[in-house]
């Protein structure tokens, strides 16, 4: 991708950073951050794809009357079956195309979030509500309807998610003795789903060592989510330890305009002395 292709993209997600949550086209940027990670695949025919996918969703939703009515049931079994050939990547799940919007559309293949992006699209189209789930270590989708929720497991085809089910999955990740508690399945915006899709390829870059891929898609994401305090923080550090100290002294200072008091705050002072001291 081109310089001037690149600057389309982060100028899109600028645009998005500025608008209420609700009105986030999902899907759309997810599409912007997997052409600034792969700029060499054809995000045009990405776009296509998702078009494709909502058009298929919106023919199948008027061709189902009850799921259209509020049957949840029956709204699960028309998105699954419009993403039918979609599916969790179980052999290779930390690979990076598994987070890459285009790549997924490509492979059919991806993590719970990357496909619940796909679900979320889908069901928009259709005109049903639906949002997803920060369930510990596994992203999940609610549909909503007039009496409730039901919670699908997109990672697994679909497969919608009973209370035994939701408690055994708590269990897998976080032991034995856990249980279902209050907030464990609370709506994350459509922000907070994207920022967690990016989130992914951050922290593998890091384990990968490439500490300056891992700042730029920082960077990036704080684009669409300026107000993340935590974000420029961890903006900063990276800005430090890569020896870029204008850098890391803008993303700490922008850290302690949004978050100035408690300890985190204290500690990053203390980080902006010494990097102020080694300019001098």
């Amino acid at each position: 991708m081109s310089e001037t292709h690149l600057a389309e993209a982060r100028a899109a997600l600028d645009a998005a950073g500025i608008l209420p949550d609700d009105e986030i086209d999902i899907a759309g940027v997810a599409l912007q951050f997997a052409r600034i990670d792969a700029p060499e695949l054809d995000w045009r025919s990405a776009a296509m794809d998702l078009s494709v996918l909502a058009r298929e969703a919106v023919q199948a939703a008027a061709a189902a009357p009850e799921a259209d009515a509020g049957d949840l049931e029956a709204r699960r079994g028309v998105l699954a079956q419009v993403l039918r050939d979609f599916a969790g990547d179980t052999e290779h799940y930390d690979d990076l195309a598994n987070a890459n919007l285009i790549r997924v559309l490509e492979r059919r293949r991806g993590l719970p979030v990357a496909l619940g992006i796909l679900w979320l699209h889908a069901a928009e189209a259709a005109g049903w509500p639906a949002h997803g789930v920060d369930f510990p270590g596994h992203f999940l989708v609610a549909l909503e309807g007039p009496r409730g929720q039901l919670m699908v497991d997109v990672f697994a085809g679909g497969a919608a998610m009973t209370a035994r089910d939701l408690r055994a999955l708590i269990k897998r990740f976080e032991g034995e003795a856990a249980e279902l508690r209050p907030g464990l399945l609370a709506p994350m915006g459509r922000r907070a789903v994207l920022l967690r899709l990016q989130n992914n390829i951050k922290l593998r870059r890091q384990q990968a060592d490439d500490l300056e891929g891992a700042l730029t898609c920082a960077e990036d994401m704080l684009r669409l989510a300026p107000e993340q305090a935590l974000l420029w923080r961890e903006a900063g550090l990276m800005n430090q330890r890569l020896e870029r100290i204008g850098a890391a002294l803008a993303a700490l200072e922008r850290f302690l305009e949004l978050q100035p008091d408690g300890a985190v705050a204290s500690r990053v002072r203390a980080a902006i002395t010494e990097l102020r001291q080694r300019l001098n």
